[in-house]
């Protein structure tokens, strides 16, 4: 009997101690970014119609990746086209769909990150979903867009674990409401700063004096640099940055937004976000493709349509500021909360990245007088 009972505690304690216990959002331990108001979620699926579907895998000890899904809005995306632009902070990746969005100023599918190796499987299952979508017959040219970041420390890359399956299923199961964060998705396997990386993302609500628009950000993250919150140099204090070890990657940004920008503007935007990056102490290394999507939900532009004209009013330039402090401060703390959330893994060839020491973090912060 004593033997049993021992047994069962320690079932019971290793249970308790395997289970990762998701640690607070930064804003959750009093943390503050910038001084624009989140959106009720804090999310990227704040922005209205905004949906976020993830896969995630987690295979035996070597497979540690997945696929981040964002559909702007929930009809058919080829023939409603959101206006969008790209900007490129580094351009050591390999994003697809780029020229066609710079010449045209459209994203006319889904936007799918997943890793490196993935994206070619991505881009096809991309245009599988897109030619089945009901409207889309006579289609013969998509535009797929597809980013990445390189997760081969912790994911057994070169084994291509990603499916057209996987990325179908996160576009199929995309939602409103809640993203989770950290080891999740296009997430699963990426390290940023030194520590565990993954997807982030946070939001930003104008007051109604100043449009009352919101804008989204999503960030998988993978890169290095000198790790700053609040303005603290968390990198250096914990012995962890760019130089003192070999810390490179990428980081893929997407930016909503449901005011009725043009892709002139919205190109300003995504620079703004870039900025974002900067402010954690991001340095968009020579090894680092560095993308920022950024689209507007505030209007579409159909495929086909009888007018010679698209009649669309756009904000003017005089009244873009306050989104351009917005999507900074939405992506900087985007960034923060994928670190926050994200937990220690381990992988590929008996790889381990450590999470973010966020006792150590809430301590210096509060020595800085952040907290």
């Amino acid at each position: 009997m004593k033997t049993a009972l021992l047994l069962y505690s320690l079932l019971c304690l290793s249970l308790t101690t395997s289970v990762a216990q998701p640690n607070k959002r930064p804003r959750e331990y009093g943390i503050r970014f910038g001084v624009v108001p989140t959106g009720p979620l804090n999310t990227i699926t704040d922005v209205p119609s905004v949906r976020v579907g993830q896969v995630t895998l987690q295979q035996g000890t070597s497979v540690r990746t997945g696929v981040t899904a964002i559909l702007p809005h929930k009809d058919n995306i080829f023939q409603q086209k959101a206006p969008a632009a790209i900007y490129i902070g580094n351009g050591f990746g390999k994003l697809t769909g780029y020229s066609q969005v710079e010449e045209l100023g459209t994203l006319e599918t889904p936007i799918v990150l997943t890793n490196t190796l993935s994206v070619p499987t991505a881009t096809d299952a991309l245009i599988d979903y897109t030619l089945a979508q009901p409207g889309n017959g006579r289609v013969r040219s998509v535009n797929p867009v597809v980013g990445e970041t390189n997760d081969g420390f912790l994911n057994d890359i070169r084994g291509r674990h990603v499916t057209k399956q996987h990325v179908l299923q996160a576009l199929q199961q995309a939602k409103t409401g809640p993203v989770e964060e950290g080891n999740v998705g296009a997430g699963t396997g990426t390290v940023c700063f030194g520590f565990k990386g993954g997807i982030g993302t946070s939001s930003r609500k104008l007051p109604a004096s100043l449009g009352g628009y919101t804008v989204g950000v999503l960030v998988q993250t993978n890169f290095g640099g000198v790790l700053q919150i609040a303005g603290v140099p968390v990198g250096v204090r914990l012995g962890a940055y760019d130089f003192k070890e070999k810390l490179d990657g990428s980081c893929m940004i997407v930016v909503l937004t449901d005011a009725p920008l043009d892709a002139r503007n919205l190109r300003r935007l995504a620079k703004r976000a870039f900025m974002g990056l900067a402010r954690t102490g991001g340095i968009a290394s020579n090894g680092s493709g560095d993308y920022v999507i950024a689209a507007s939900t505030a209007y579409r532009i159909p495929h086909e349509t009888t007018s010679q004209f698209d009649e669309v009013k756009h904000l003017r330039n005089d009244n873009i500021s306050p989104l351009f402090m917005a999507a900074i401060e939405a992506t900087e703390e985007a960034i923060i909360n994928s670190l926050f959330a994200a937990q220690t893994l381990s992988g590929d060839q008996g790889h381990r990245v450590s999470a973010l020491p966020v006792d150590q973090v809430l301590d210096l912060l509060r020595k800085a007088g952040q907290l």
